[in-house]
């Protein structure tokens, strides 16, 4: 079970790498968590759009900027101690590994619904993550290898090979209930020399061919999701487009069909940035025409006041109040401002270690039992 967990784990590990940084301010006087040999390179935003350009379609799609949530978000919510620990461990993985987590890039997280098959049945969608950077992809295939202890078995698609593994615990619950058989199965692979893509077998097949110019990403959802180009997080998503294709609404996987109504409404983008005092919340939901999105604006205003009148944590209502819905055009606006010092706060009680109760409790004293009164026998 323990290999088994270091697979992932070591997933996740290959996204803390990337091709390119901006070296970033650090106006805490907490250690800095850019590489010193960081190079200089055009604008990071755009470099980011021509690389996720290669992937391929996508319903919803989460960014992350770890080099600017290491350099200037960290050192906040961090105490210094713990920021040279981190540091050191960065040296530690660059060192055996050759995977510097300071050089990151971009995170990306893509999720894909897909049509009911031919005999109607629902599928699961499918998720894919990408992580690309200045580093030995190829080498990175080898170290999943050993973590994954022989699980990992090749196979050939066009030009690359994927990595597959099969989750066993889940294989095996899925022989009972089907449903599950669409996350009994991960995958890796190499996209180029320097990207690496990890997910769901079909997923990554897809990713491959996009790589060949095959069904790759729409620019309207890469201009959706990069809405804020000095966004920390973003995510950017189409629900409506995601539940009418996996509920049948344009075709099967055998039958097409054209939507009857083919509407963006509920397309979203979200994204947390920051300056020099405020986390910063910015989002917005199309609806089509404005007096639907006046009329929805209405409904969600409503509801957030509700919430807040029964929410009783004041740290939770705090926040709650500095949203803010507003209709604009056709489109439904979030606007929210936190001060940076509520959230660092806010974060450090979540990660201060509980009080561990007295092990040692006196001990009760012993009662002493009542002594037992001789009953007499009557003659």
């Amino acid at each position: 079970m323990r290999r088994l967990f270091l697979f992932p784990v070591l997933v996740l590990f290959l996204s803390l790498v990337s091709f390119e940084i901006t070296p970033a301010q650090n106006q805490t006087g907490n250690p800095q968590l850019t590489p010193a040999s960081a190079p200089l390179t055009t604008p990071g935003n755009q470099n980011t759009i021509t690389s996720l350009s290669n992937l391929p379609d996508a319903d919803m799609l989460i960014y992350l900027n770890p080099q600017r949530i290491l350099n200037e978000v960290v050192p906040k919510v961090m105490p210094a101690k713990d920021v040279e620990s981190m540091l050191k461990d960065f040296e530690e993985a660059k060192k055996n590994f050759g995977v510097d987590p300071r050089a990151v890039q971009y995170i990306v997280v893509a999720v894909r619904f897909r049509k009911p098959t031919a005999e109607l049945k629902f599928q699961p969608p499918e998720a894919l993550l990408v992580a690309s950077g200045d580093i030995n992809a190829e080498s990175l295939i080898a170290l999943a290898r050993m973590a994954s202890g022989g699980k990992l078995r090749d196979e050939t698609y066009g030009a690359k090979t994927l990595g597959l593994m099969t989750i066993d615990p889940i294989a095996k619950e899925a022989e009972k209930n089907p449903f599950l058989r669409g996350f009994s199965e991960v995958g890796i692979v190499a996209l180029n020399g320097n990207t690496v893509a990890a997910g769901t077998p079909g997923y990554l097949r897809a990713a491959i061919d996009a790589g060949d110019g095959k069904e790759r990403i729409s620019a309207e959802t890469l201009n959706s999701l990069a809405r804020d180009s000095s966004a920390l997080v973003s995510v950017a998503g189409r629900p409506w487009h995601s539940f009418g294709k996996s509920f049948g609404l344009m075709g099967t996987e055998a039958t097409e069909r054209t939507p009857r109504c083919d509407t963006k409404i509920g397309d979203f983008y979200a994204s947390v940035t920051m300056d020099a005092t405020n986390f910063m919340l910015r989002g917005a939901m199309n609806e089509d025409n404005p007096d639907t999105a006046k009329i929805v604006s209405n409904l969600l205003t409503g509801l957030l006041g509700f919430a807040g009148s029964t929410v009783k944590d004041p740290a939770a209502q705090s926040m709650l109040k500095n949203l803010v819905i507003t209709p604009e055009g056709d489109e439904i606006m979030l606007k929210a401002d936190f001060p940076q010092q509520m959230l660092v706060e806010l974060i450090k009680e979540q990660m201060k270690p509980k009080k561990e109760a007295d092990a040692v409790t006196a001990p009760k004293t012993p009662t002493k039992p009542r002594p037992k009164r001789r009953t007499r026998r009557r003659a």
